[in-house]
């Protein structure tokens, strides 16, 4: 069954996608918004300021920490379709705004300065380390910061973490800067005796270098309250009470008055209420909850019109798949929830507020549709979807080595409100002509001067400025100066900033009318034979050379050419064709 599978990657590789059963891909050579399939490998993902800000905002607003302004009804009731929460200024004076946050600006400030205050304590330690020889004095270390570990992530870094509050990646900085230092140590003409404690240093993982840091930590009487531990080279902070925030502010020796003030007023936990959120995945079936929010999300955030989001619509686009569930086979071939299609669901206090319609397969997750509560659009649930589906091909990866990739359909370049998904870098889009990869830094010049590209054809070019020093004029006078008339617009939603990973995918509804041309086609590129096609007809199967005459085949044998070109020889031998 998994052999399935790797057919439906295969199509993926050629431009197509799904919605619902229904198969389709774009004649990219003729249609006026050029569609390309978009991926990244997850591992080798870098999140940008903006989406690192994104996770940090949705934390705030789980630790409770977020400013928020609540016009209605409540978070807290599980099945409630009110309530609206919008950011609002630091001087928010709305009563429901205190009373669903009371204290909130105030307990932000206080976690904030504690944060401040244990970067301050790990500093310390650095120093320590660097005055009893264990790093080099010569070489300037990053400065620490310690982060808050939200309340939703914590039972994923490490089996019995519920108390971790907060942790610091100090250790991979100092190491990554040792190891700079080591490589420009002639450069630096550093004395005889610090090239050798360079030298030395740089032979410290980050796990060691926590481990050092931790244990000094430890002993110290300014982590009073907390536990401190090194975690795969994380510096890890626990709770060892209720009141470990507070007994920490509270009983931490300082060195002057003025510090010692300042502690005292940010002794206590941040007041606003904590938000529980539950991310579960389930087999793609009929929800009559995730409908109800699909019906919303559909209305509010898209303008459509009620008789168009019905039920059976629901269905045939985010529910039914074309997909056969593989279970988990124990091994590491399948990970743990098995291949297929899937809905995951973000549930925030028993609500649901967001439900991600993926496809799990052998080599990658395909993210085909994500719709989200129209009151939560602050905390921008589609860019934040995105990342923990990234995250969680990152963390499938070790079950199941096979699945590296995240696709995220279809990206148009032709199209402003459709370019977000180039923000998950380092992206790859397919070649529409030879379905080679290209990376997105090389391909974004060339498709900043023409909406339809062979990307394959300059995919020789290493970077942006040698991409863009190209003339254009030799490589690109075959390909199709008229191609780009005006045709109907595609049936792919443009999003807004507040709406991305919302793609509707559906089948294009382009007339065909566009102009011939005369450049390099997909019928120049070898498709092998079609006297092997196994052609379906009146319930009976047979090879196309076995099956028809000589007049027949000279009307359809046009079309066979057409349809190896669009699903690639190998399966257009594994595939059957139907004529009814």
């Amino acid at each position: 069954m998994i052999h399935y599978l790797f057919s439906f990657i295969a199509l993926l590789d050629r431009g197509w996608r799904r919605s619902g059963c229904f198969l389709y891909k774009h004649e990219m050579d003729r249609t006026c918004c050029p569609s390309y399939t978009i991926r990244l490998k997850a591992n080798d993902f870098v999140p940008s300021k903006e989406q690192q800000r994104v996770s940090k905002r949705m934390q705030r607003f789980l630790d409770g920490t977020l400013s928020v302004k609540k016009s209605d009804g409540s978070i807290d009731a599980p099945n409630s379709s009110k309530g609206s929460y919008i950011l609002a200024p630091k001087e928010t004076t709305s009563i429901a705004a205190k009373d669903f946050l009371a204290g909130n600006l105030e307990g932000s400030n206080k976690a904030e300065q504690f944060t401040h205050y244990l970067s301050e304590q790990i500093g310390n330690a650095v120093r320590a380390c660097i005055e009893c020889g264990e790093f080099p004095s010569d070489v300037q270390l990053p400065k620490p910061s310690v982060q808050q570990v939200m309340q939703g992530k914590r039972k994923l870094l490490v089996e019995g973490s519920e108390d971790l509050l907060y942790s610091s990646n100090i250790s991979f900085q100092i190491a990554a800067a040792l190891r700079r230092a080591n490589k420009d140590v002639q450069c630096l003409k550093l004395p005889e005796h610090s090239k050798q404690e360079l030298s030395k240093s740089t032979e410290s993982t980050p796990k060691l270098i926590a481990e050092k840091l931790a244990s000094y930590l430890s002993h110290q009487s300014e982590t009073r309250g907390l536990l401190v531990r090194a975690c795969n080279g994380h510096i890890n902070l626990y709770s060892t009470t209720k009141e470990a925030y507070s007994d920490v502010l509270k009983e931490s020796p300082t060195g002057s008055g003025g510090k010692k003030s300042c502690l005292k007023k940010c002794s206590g936990r941040p007041q606003g209420k904590r938000q529980r959120l539950e991310i579960r995945l389930n087999r793609s079936s009929f929800d009559p909850e995730e409908y109800a929010l699909y019906r919303r999300y559909q209305l509010k955030v898209h303008n459509d019109t009620p008789d168009h989001v019905s039920e059976s619509s629901y269905k045939r686009f985010l529910v039914d798949t074309p997909l056969i569930y593989v279970p988990y086979t124990g091994d590491s071939t399948v990970p743990p929830c098995g291949f297929g299609s899937f809905h995951q669901q973000y549930i925030i206090n028993g609500r649901l507020v967001a439900v991600g319609v993926i496809d799990i397969l052998p080599k990658c997750l395909s993210s085909k549709y994500l719709f989200w509560d129209p009151d939560l659009a602050f905390l921008s649930l589609g860019k934040y979807s995105a990342l923990q589906e990234i995250g969680w091909v990152r963390e499938t990866e070790v079950h199941c080595p096979s699945l590296q990739y995240y696709y995220l359909g279809y990206y148009i370049h032709s199209c402003r409100k459709m370019r977000y998904k180039a923000a998950y870098r380092p992206s790859e889009l397919l070649c529409p002509l030879r379905y080679q990869w290209v990376p997105f830094n090389i391909a974004k010049p060339l498709l900043d001067t023409k909406p339809y590209v062979v990307l394959s054809d300059f995919d020789s070019v290493q970077n942006e400025e040698s991409a863009a020093a190209i003339s254009f004029e030799d490589h690109m006078e075959l390909q199709h100066d008229d191609a780009f008339q005006e045709q109907d617009e595609l049936n792919d939603i443009s999003v807004d900033e507040d709406e991305e990973m919302s793609e509707l995918d559906s089948e294009d509804s382009d007339d065909g009318s566009g102009p011939e041309t005369s450049g390099p086609t997909a019928a120049d590129i070898d498709d092998g034979g079609v006297s092997n096609i196994a052609i379906g007809l009146k319930e009976a199967r047979q090879r196309y050379k076995q099956a028809f005459g000589p007049t027949e085949r000279r009307y359809l044998e046009t079309q066979l050419h057409r349809y190896v070109r669009a699903v690639g020889p190998e399966l257009s031998q594994r595939m059957v064709y139907s004529l009814g």
